[in-house]
């Protein structure tokens, strides 16, 4: 096999699987049905056929047998009249017609014998063709249901397939979701226990905790310091106020000696 004749199989092979795979058997089917109703036809019209010739013989041979019947009556007639030459013309036209209506009658039989055939190919392929439609409809009802079936079995397989994958989905979310719970759990106790200033600083935990205690510390002597200059300043307003007191009876008692002074003054 050369080269262009692999070639030329490998390609109507192909063409052959594409057709296969886009068949419809239903269609098929029909068609099929269709070609055999039209045999029938072509049958009933060729029995039709052949029996308009039969009865065109049969009419011909009809109008024979009327001239035979003519031809039989002037041979009498010319016998009677002495006309023995015309009774001789009348029988060979006769004999003539009797020669012919003999060929019809073979010719109408053989016609015969081809309609009876005929008829009985007609007969035979109509009852196939029934047979064949009782089938063709099993078979149009069976394919359905298969197709039917199949459908519903592949969109089950597809909606399966799209479960797991839905599924998957979502194991793979909680998943995230898990780990990044988990991960906003450590960040928070990292967070509690410094271990994010542990990053940025070389302190260690003793370090952290005297500081914590020396800011306490530092805190309580600030309150106490405090406490301590809001009681002084409550204290010295009244100190401050006696002395004002006295301040003002000492500026007093001074007046009164120097009026009296001068009084004494006057008086000498």
């Amino acid at each position: 096999m050369g080269i262009l004749s692999r070639t030329s199989y490998v390609i109507r092979s192909k063409i052959n699987s594409i057709l296969n795979r886009a068949e419809d058997p239903t269609e098929t089917l029909d068609y099929s049905y269709e070609q055999m109703r039209d045999q029938l036809q072509q049958v009933k019209r060729g029995i039709a056929d052949l029996t308009t010739q039969k009865k065109r013989l049969e009419m011909q041979k009809r109008r024979l047998e009327e001239n035979v019947d003519k031809h039989n009556e002037q041979a009498r007639t010319a016998v009677q009249q002495g006309r023995e030459d015309l009774a001789r013309r009348a029988l060979e036209k006769k004999k003539t017609k009797m020669n012919q209506i003999e060929d019809l009658e073979r010719q109408i039989g053989e016609l015969q014998s081809q309609q009876n055939r005929l008829i009985e190919q007609k007969d035979e392929l109509q009852t196939r063709i029934e047979e064949f439609r009782t089938k063709k409809e099993t078979m149009k009802a069976r394919y359905e249901a298969a197709e039917a079936s199949s459908t519903v079995s592949e969109a089950m397989t597809a909606t399966g397939e799209e479960f797991e994958d839905v599924g998957r989905a979502i194991e793979r979310a909680e998943e995230k979701t898990e780990d990044m719970e988990a991960r906003a759990a450590a960040l928070d106790e990292l967070h509690e226990s410094g271990a994010f200033e542990d990053v940025i600083s070389d302190k260690d935990s003793i370090d952290r905790e005297l500081e914590a205690m020396s800011a306490d510390s530092g805190v309580e002597a600030e309150l106490e310091t405090l406490k301590a200059e809001m009681g002084e300043e409550t204290e010295p307003e009244e100190g401050e106020a006696a002395d004002l007191e006295d301040l003002e009876s000492e500026v007093a008692d001074e007046d009164v000696d120097a009026e009296l002074a001068e009084l004494q003054e006057d008086e000498s």
